[in-house]
């Protein structure tokens, strides 16, 4: 048996010796599930990019096309990219907390699952009532349902886990989701794109580089 194995099997002598033991175990935890901020908000910021990119570049401003393409060629792009931003988000959740037990554990994977369970049902549910629609309204329709959803699921891991700065960028997906609703098809994806898409890139470098400014 090792001295190292002994001396934790010791209860501490003293209570300045517990509270020092449970500090170094409490900090050792914390960095077993930070993740890289960039993981968390990179994959959403370069699928709004790109996604939304597309479909400004498709769908402009009243039916302008600026670049001529399938038509079904953006709203594809952007959801299969959303699909595996949020796959990946889960992921990163799980991977974060499965080596932590408890609540904080469960806490982790069923918000990492409710990224993928969301964004499915969402689609199955759009596909479903997308003949119903308007046409001039279908894009609007999927990409600002597809956004809202982002919003508050980043709202939703903010309030579990008390993170401030997640709580307010699901605020501000949402506060530019509706002013893209309100300005209409064409201008939402322009707004999407660079005030979500570039927002979150930029906002996950500065979370990483104040993270890092703080080790």
């Amino acid at each position: 048996m090792s001295e190292s194995f002994v001396d934790n099997d010791q209860p501490p002598g003293d209570p300045a010796e517990a509270l020092r033991l449970i500090e170094e175990q409490r900090a050792a935890v914390l960095r077993r599930i930070q993740v890289d901020d960039r993981l968390w908000y990179w994959p959403w910021g370069v699928a709004w990019l790109v996604g939304f990119g597309l479909l400004f570049l498709r769908y402009g401003p009243d039916g302008r096309v600026f670049v001529d393409m399938p038509e079904w060629l953006p709203v594809v792009v952007l959801v299969a990219l959303m699909l595996g931003a949020s796959v990946f988000s889960g992921l990163t959740g799980a991977k974060a907390y499965g080596h932590v037990a408890g609540e904080s554990a469960r806490r982790g994977a069923y918000y990492g699952w409710s990224w993928s369970i969301a964004f499915t049902s969402a689609t199955v549910i759009l596909v479903k009532v997308n003949d119903a629609l308007p046409e001039d309204l279908r894009t609007l329709v999927w990409s600002a349902t597809m956004a809202a959803l982002t919003g508050a699921l980043h709202m939703a891991g903010g309030a579990i886990w008390l993170n401030r700065p997640l709580f307010q960028l699901g605020v501000w997906i949402s506060v530019v989701n509706v002013a893209g609703v309100l300005a209409g098809p064409g201008w939402q994806a322009l707004i999407m794109c660079v005030l979500a898409g570039g927002g979150m890139l930029a906002f996950g470098a500065i979370a990483h580089r104040w993270r890092g400014s703080r080790t």
